[in-house]
């Protein structure tokens, strides 16, 4: 099978019934479309093939779930080309936040551009089973240009990437976001190693991270309970850098494991984040700080 014939499955297309209700203006951080292909085509080095999933079916279930805001990551199946985010983030009426791929060819005044029609972000994906490895002077180049626009910086990274980058995160003249939990073996729960350089990281002012993608921490052979500890002691820490996502359409399921449902992401938001206050925070005010929602 080649890479471009692994194909994942299509999200669930029926959320479970929530627990709770979510507060006016929640923001999920972080979501993704896909084409659809035949009006933003895949590009042919892509790692896999995703179901068509455009903004449409996104609003569809953010409205269903009470979803006031989003923010939308790039994805790499369209590579360098963000027509599909533009287009989202043209048709939302505000409602959008965008994220680009970190890139040296952006120059200023792409990064203009891309800041009026939404963009508030790059990410740089470095987890190993991606193919990329950290390089300072690219990375020091692109954080330079952003931080002229006070955009953030996102970090796919794996947990144990974490430790060699710390030094040269704290010193970044932006906020720096990481995805999913920093992606730490969850098994390892709130003593190993490698969250404990994550929530030490989390006493520096410009650190945040998502607590996003908990369907992908139990694919890697977590429980559904390791999560919680991870979630509360990162809000313990820095109360006001914490934020939330779903991770639709949860591109990390291929040809193996189940398929996380989004009712049940929310719902476990009761776990993570339980007291309300706190809860609020974290869907609502700290990510219009952190992606200048207004």
């Amino acid at each position: 099978m080649t890479a471009k014939e692994r194909v994942i499955l299509p999200p669930d297309p029926n959320p479970h019934p929530l627990k709770f209700k979510l507060p006016p203006l929640a923001c999920d951080t972080h979501f993704h479309i896909y084409g659809p292909p035949h009006r933003f085509p895949f590009v042919d080095e892509r790692r896999y093939t995703p179901p068509a999933a455009p903004i449409e079916h996104y609003w569809s279930l953010a409205r269903h779930l009470g979803l006031g805001r989003g923010v939308l990551v790039h994805p790499a199946v369209h590579g360098a080309d963000n027509w599909a985010t533009l287009d989202a983030l043209r048709r939302s009426e505000g409602r959008l936040r965008g994220m680009v791929r970190a890139s040296t060819a952006l120059e200023d005044s792409d990064l203009r551009s891309l800041h009026e029609a939404g963009v508030r972000g790059v990410r740089f994906a470095l987890v190993e089973d991606g193919g990329a490895e950290f390089d300072s002077k690219a990375f020091d180049i692109v954080v330079n240009r952003v931080a002229k626009l006070g955009w953030p910086v996102c970090l796919h990274v794996d947990g144990h990437q974490i430790a060699a980058l710390a030094n040269h995160l704290r010193k970044a003249p932006v906020n720096i976001v990481f995805d999913h939990f920093g992606r730490v073996d969850a098994r390892q729960g709130v003593d190993g190693a490698d969250f404990k350089t994550l929530l030490d990281l989390m006493g520096e002012k410009n650190m945040w991270c998502k607590i996003s993608g908990v369907d992908r921490l139990t694919q890697r052979g977590a429980r559904p309970e390791d999560a919680p500890p991870l979630a509360r002691a990162l809000v313990a820490r820095a109360p006001d850098r914490i934020v939330w996502g779903l991770d639709w359409p949860h591109s990390n399921v291929f040809e193996h494991g189940k398929m996380a449902n989004d009712g049940d992401l929310v719902n476990a938001l009761l776990n993570l984040v339980p007291d309300e206050a706190a809860r609020d925070k974290v869907l609502v005010d700290n990510p219009a700080k952190l992606f200048d929602f207004s």
